[in-house]
């Protein structure tokens, strides 16, 4: 009996680590997509001469991903803090 309350509680457990997971992914995409829509309306390629215009979009990906994460990383830290904070009851 004990057994099957630990099982079933494992159980449960993995399903919140899969919920946690999928969101941290699409949140992840979602702030990349916005990094990469906001850096796009900079056109950086007028900066540049037009011969490198695929490493100019190779760099502006590279920057999308960066700050995506990082922003996304953010946004989700403060989701947890938030959690934890009506978890203490403050």
């Amino acid at each position: 009996m004990i057994e099957k309350a630990k099982a079933l509680e494992r159980g449960f457990c993995m399903q919140v680590y899969g919920i946690d997971v999928i969101i941290r992914i699409v949140t992840h995409f979602i702030f990349i997509y916005l990094a990469f829509w906001s850096l796009k309306s900079l056109r950086l390629e007028m900066l540049f001469t037009p011969q490198n215009t695929t490493q100019i979009r190779m760099v502006l990906a590279l920057l999308s991903i960066g700050m995506g994460y990082l922003s996304s990383t953010f946004f989700l830290e403060l989701m947890v803090l938030g959690k934890n904070l009506f978890i203490v009851g403050f």
